[in-house]
C-alpha cells in the first residue's frame, strides 16, 4: 500500500459492504452506518455498484465480504459472552463497529489498528457524516510491516495481561509472511480465552482453472491499486502453523461450509462461489 494515501482497497470493502444493505434482502451482515461512512460523496460509488448487482463476480464477493465481516461478529459476540473485554481490528479500514458497538455498556473497548493515512481519512469521513466516535475506541496507528503490533497496542493502552479477541479482515493476502507470523505470535501470547476471525487467499496451487483465472484477474486489480497480494495458504498447512503457536480451536470455512452456515434457503441465489478465500477462527 502507499502509505501517504488512504488505502483504496478499504474503499472499495467500504463500498460494497454499503451497497450489500440495499441491494441483498434481508442482508448476511447488517451494518447501518455502512452507507452514511461513505457520505453523499460516496453515493455514486454505491450506485455504480447498483448497475452491477446481478454480476456474478460482484455478487461473489459481496458475499464473501459479509460472509467474513458476520463471522468476526458472530464470534466477538461469543468472545463478549465468554467474558472477553478487548477488540482489536486489524487492517481496519472503514468498518464501523467501533461506532455501533453494543457491549459498550459491558466495557467493550475497541481498538482499531490501521495505517496513519487511511485512519485520518476514515475520521474525516466520520466527521462529515456526523457519527460520533465513542469513548470505548482507540485509533491506533500503524504500519504492520515496520512496526510490532504488541508496541502499538501497549502505547494505546491495551492489557497484555487480559484475553482479546482479534479480527483481520482483508488484510492477510497483502501481508508478508514475516509480519502475518509475529501478529499471530503476538496474540499467542495472550492469556487463554484471546482469539482471532480472519479471512486469506487460497494456494494457487490449490485452485481449479476457472478460480486461477479469476485470482489473477483480481491480484492484477488490487497490484494496481499499490496493494499486492503476497500471502496465500493452503488450509492444512495454515492449521498446523496455528496449533504450534499454541491455538487449540481452529475452524476453517469455505465456500460450502459457509454457504450452509449463511446463505442456506436464500430466494434470491446471494452465495459464495468458487474457493479463492476462506474465513477462519482460531482460540487459545
Amino acid at each position: 500500500m502507499l502509505e501517504a494515501k488512504p488505502s483504496r482497497t478499504a474503499l472499495r470493502v467500504a463500498v460494497r459492504r454499503a451497497a450489500h444493505q440495499i441491494l441483498e434482502d434481508p442482508p448476511v451482515f447488517s451494518d447501518p452506518l455502512a452507507l452514511a461512512i461513505l457520505g453523499p460523496e460516496g453515493a455514486p460509488w454505491v450506485a455504480e455498484e447498483r448497475t452491477r448487482k446481478d454480476q456474478l463476480a460482484g455478487r461473489t464477493l459481496r458475499a464473501f465480504l459479509a460472509a467474513r465481516s458476520r463471522y468476526a461478529e458472530d464470534e466477538l459476540a461469543r468472545a463478549v459472552e465468554a467474558g472477553v473485554r478487548q477488540y482489536v481490528l486489524l487492517g481496519a479500514g472503514l468498518d464501523t463497529f467501533a461506532c455501533r458497538n453494543p457491549y459498550a455498556s459491558a466495557g467493550l473497548r475497541v481498538y482499531e489498528v490501521d495505517f496513519p493515512s487511511t485512519q485520518q481519512w476514515k475520521r474525516e469521513l466520520l466527521t462529515t457524516a456526523g457519527i460520533l466516535v465513542p469513548d470505548t475506541a482507540t485509533f491506533v496507528p500503524m504500519d504492520f510491516e515496520h512496526q510490532t503490533l504488541a508496541s502499538g497496542l501497549r502505547a494505546a493502552g491495551f492489557q497484555t495481561e487480559a484475553p482479546a479477541f482479534f479480527a483481520c479482515l482483508g488484510v492477510v493476502p497483502y501481508l508478508t509472511d514475516e509480519a502475518f507470523t509475529s501478529t499471530l505470535e503476538f496474540i499467542a501470547s495472550l492469556p487463554h480465552g484471546s482469539g482471532i476471525a480472519f479471512d486469506y487467499a487460497v494456494a494457487r496451487s490449490a485452485l481449479n482453472l476457472m478460480e486461477k483465472l479469476a485470482l489473477d484477474a483480481l491480484a492484477k486489480r488490487v497490484a494496481a491499486a499499490g496493494e499486492p497480494f503476497q500471502l496465500f495458504f493452503e488450509p492444512e498447512t495454515l492449521a498446523r502453523r496455528l496449533r504450534l503457536l499454541g491455538f487449540e480451536r481452529i475452524e476453517d470455512l469455505g465456500r460450502d461450509e459457509l454457504n450452509e452456515r449463511y446463505f442456506l434457503n436464500r430466494v434470491d441465489e446471494f452465495r459464495l462461489r468458487g474457493g479463492l478465500g476462506r474465513i477462519a477462527g482460531a482460540w487459545l
